[in-house]
């Protein structure tokens, strides 16, 4: 089998990536070609994405890939974070920068939007976990306001499929970033009409729903030209990252669950259908769109954003290699404090440390004092979240959880891998650690007819990267511990 060219951008909410995925004989290796920040603009009080800026940064990779890896690769893909979005107008053209999820003008908008239709409901309707930056709520935040960008719009796009239209020209929206924005009907690739009048939001600026794995065209002459690529075909992938991430999961069998780590930790299972009730709307579950008529059922979980955010006021002091901030909270006594990470103090407070300093304190508990006792009082608060969020799993599918795979850059953590063994009960598998530009790769090989199926899709990753297991070894009292932290819950 000779050697087939695929190239994936992915983009998170710190830093976006040009892998170059090369397929021969059912083995996969990767070559990064670029790599690039990207962080929120601070403007006048609200926080946007640079998407512009963004656009350059993929075109530089595709330039790249073209110029120093001497390669044309078959195709392109991009995947990104969910829920955000730009506005187009009739003309095509951006209605200013796209809002970042993490502003704060929806700080109040889910308890508005509630009073016009109830909580439960909303959750029927969608099977979407709430978060008060869901684009559902992001749009109602604009209608109250009385926008104006939204007034002129005729086009919404979500960040990867806005990418797409700069490199295609074409208008189409991918199903699994579809899945975050909570206006799509559980489990369907179709709009629920009913969440847009309770939002008022008009129906007609969104676009025709398309399955991962679609062949949207071609790139444009001009970036052709600016690159010096071919015409290639740009192939909507599973463009929401976690939902590519998943698709790299080695798993076999049955009864596993993954842990996308990153930002954010995703937690969850693959299930056939969605899983929306009364429970899970209590226990806030997601119910998110997956490749071959999957649901991604699982949980956003603050992730290593809490430690991103204290790394990014101890480097003001003095930078820190990851690696020491590891080594110290290794140091520090564990289960002296605990936070529940997704207090939406923690979402984005300024100052992090000083947040769960406050947490601590407000909750009656010692306050860490100390980069190490912060850092032990994270890990420790994560890995019994992921507890927490595993039996609940469980609870609703009255399965046993027998195995965990960890995927992403968080499964580069040793010592927070063997945490979560020790703390869950059951073998952790981590890897592979670019899981989201391998789903993306993979999907785009199954576009043009490399591979046929997400069950060989697995395989060949298996047979491709190493996988890290650990095995439970409790030598701490972890059942004490999670009795404490579920108090916080």
């Amino acid at each position: 089998m000779s050697k087939q060219y695929f190239l994936a951008f992915d983009l998170g909410a710190s830093s976006g990536r040009a892998i170059l995925g090369i397929l021969e004989n059912k083995k996969l290796d990767l070559v990064e070609v670029h790599r690039f920040k990207n962080q929120m603009l601070h403007i006048h009080g609200t926080y946007y994405w640079n998407i512009f800026s963004l656009f350059e940064e993929l075109k530089t990779g595709l330039k790249k890939c073209v110029n120093e890896q001497n390669v044309q690769p078959e195709s392109i893909g991009t995947d990104t974070w969910g829920v955000d979005y730009a506005l187009l107008n009739k003309e095509g053209q951006v209605v200013g920068l796209p809002f970042a999820y993490r502003d704060h003008r929806t700080d109040n908008s889910m308890e508005e939007f509630f009073e016009v239709l109830s909580k439960k409901e909303t959750y029927l309707l969608s099977g979407i976990q709430f978060m008060q930056f869901n684009t559902l709520f992001q749009l109602f935040s604009s209608v109250q306001t009385e926008y104006s960008g939204l007034k002129v719009a005729e086009s919404l796009l979500f960040s990867p499929d806005f990418l797409n239209y700069l490199f295609t020209g074409e208008k189409k929206t991918e199903y699994t970033i579809a899945s975050t924005s909570q206006l799509l009907k559980p489990g369907k690739a179709e709009w629920e009409s009913k969440l847009f009048e309770a939002a008022g939001i008009p129906v007609n600026i969104v676009e025709e729903v398309i399955q991962p794995g679609t062949v949207l065209g071609k790139v444009l002459p001009e970036i052709q030209e600016e690159t010096g690529c071919n015409a290639i075909p740009c192939v909507a992938v599973a463009s929401h990252d976690t939902a590519s991430a998943v698709v790299s999961v080695p798993a076999k069998g049955e009864n596993w669950a993954y842990l996308s780590s990153g930002t954010w930790s995703l937690l969850g299972i693959e299930s056939e259908e969605p899983l929306v009730s009364e429970k899970t709307l209590t226990m806030n579950f997601t119910n998110e769109g997956g490749v071959e008529g999957t649901t991604r059922f699982l949980k956003n979980i603050m992730g290593m954003w809490l430690i991103q955010e204290c790394k990014r006021i101890w480097d003001e002091e003095k930078e820190l290699e990851w690696q020491e901030i590891v080594d110290m909270s290794n140091m520090a006594e564990s289960f002296k404090c605990y936070i529940n990470p997704d207090d939406p103090l923690f979402l984005n407070p300024g100052n992090m440390p000083k947040a769960i300093q406050e947490y601590c304190a407000k909750t009656n508990q010692y306050v860490p004092q100390t980069k190490g006792e912060i850092a032990r009082c994270i890990y420790d608060s994560l890995v019994l979240k992921y507890k927490f969020t595993i039996k609940q799993i469980e609870s609703v599918t009255g399965k046993k959880i027998e195995k965990l795979h960890i995927i992403g850059g968080g499964a580069n953590n040793k010592m927070l891998n063997q945490l979560t063994a020790d703390a869950l009960g059951i073998p952790v598998f981590a890897g592979p650690t670019e899981a989201t530009a391998i789903g993306n790769i993979m999907l785009q090989a199954k576009a043009v007819g490399a591979v046929s199926s997400l069950e060989e899709i697995r395989q060949i990753i298996f047979d491709s990267f190493e996988v890290g297991e650990y095995a439970p070894t409790p030598k701490m009292d972890w059942k004490t511990a999670y009795l404490h932290f579920e108090k916080l819950n």
